[in-house]
């Protein structure tokens, strides 16, 4: 069972940047693809990005490619999200969440473990 916390959530204005973590409990966790997850209120939750276990490969959702970046570093178990230029459509709670083996990290069916999320709030 690998647990994952996020963090780095806040209140931001239009236009500044935040970095999300996310950490994992378990060295396994080097062996996971992994996506980041937003859940507006009312909406369902979204796909916003992936990485593979190396970090080789990445993919974003359209509505943040050029504005967010995935990246992670095995060796501290954590999956970063680098968020710039925000906009107030990006308020959300954003979850992390690592993919069944096989699975694709966009897919909300194919994840194995999830965070319990950290509140982005954007605001005009």
């Amino acid at each position: 069972q690998v647990q994952l916390v996020e963090s780095g959530g806040g209140l931001v204005q239009a236009g500044e940047s935040l970095r999300l973590s996310c950490v994992a409990s378990d060295n396994t966790f080097s062996m996971y693809a992994v996506g980041w997850y937003r859940q507006a209120p009312g909406k369902e939750r979204d796909f916003v990005a992936g990485v593979n276990w190396s970090g080789s490969n990445t993919d974003y959702a359209t509505s943040v490619k050029g504005r967010f970046t995935i990246s992670r570093d095995n060796a501290k178990n954590t999956v970063y999200l680098q968020m710039n230029s925000l906009e107030i459509e990006d308020t959300a709670v954003y979850y992390c969440a690592a993919a069944r083996p096989g699975s694709s990290w966009s897919q909300p069916d194919g994840m194995a473990y999830w965070g319990e999320g950290t509140l982005v709030t954007v605001s005009s």
